[in-house]
């Protein structure tokens, strides 16, 4: 599963380069120049990591900070960017909730260091698929839409997981039927996929009549679509 990492930094040639460097190291990247959008882009992006400048317009990092360990994210680990280099600054910084702290001026390269050491020993709480808000958590059975959880059947579950698993691509109603009911015999039947799609609609969906996330392909069958 692709780890999405947000960079927040009102600096916008820094801001450039972090991404460059983590997108260089196949990481997928979320941006946000101050606090107030960092909110909205977590909120649709869901990352595993945030690198977090401290000083930010509108919302400050360390707030930032709080607001992210409060939503109980203990899964999303953060590395906090300060020029403030005292002892004290550090562990303020640790206390609120940062997993490693780097100070301002740093290598790129020391920067993906701290990216790499930290995941290796958090990566593995943030195993989860986003796209545009929506949020599924293999390992944990959790389906969140901006952050709000959804109750899915295990039905609906699976189908989700299969249709984010394979964005973009058109899967048949018979593969479905695969992965929803291996062992099936003749009692189970297309029209049952299609019942199971038209209610996890209701629950993903602006306007589940005129679908926009799972869309359907004459002749074909289903589609799960990304921006």
């Amino acid at each position: 599963m692709e780890q999405t990492i947000l960079v927040v930094e009102d600096d916008k040639m820094i801001r450039n380069l972090i991404s460059l460097y983590l997108k260089k190291a196949g990481y997928a990247v979320a941006e946000a120049a101050d606090g107030e959008e960092a909110k909205q882009v977590f909120m649709k992006m869901h990352p595993c990591m945030v690198i977090l400048d401290l000083m930010l317009p509108k919302l400050s990092g360390e707030e930032f900070c709080i607001w992210i360990r409060e939503l109980e994210r203990n899964e999303v680990s953060i590395i906090m960017l300060s020029a403030k280099v005292r002892t004290e600054d550090k562990i303020n910084g640790l206390k609120l909730g940062a997993d490693d702290y780097l100070v301002k001026p740093f290598h790129p390269e020391e920067l993906m260091a701290h990216v790499e050491a930290v995941l290796r020993r958090t990566g593995q709480f943030c195993q989860k698929i986003a796209y545009d808000g929506l949020c599924i958590k293999p390992r944990k059975g959790e389906v969140l839409l901006f952050d709000k959880e959804l109750k899915l059947t295990k039905h609906e579950f699976n189908l989700l997981y299969t249709f984010m698993e394979n964005p973009n691509v058109v899967i048949s109603r018979e593969n479905l039927m695969d992965q929803l009911y291996p062992y099936a015999d003749k009692l189970v039947s297309y029209r049952t996929i299609d019942a199971h799609i038209k209610k996890l609609r209701k629950k993903i969906e602006n306007n589940p009549a005129v679908p926009e996330r799972i869309t359907t392909v004459r002749g074909m069958g289903y589609k799960f679509v990304t921006q």
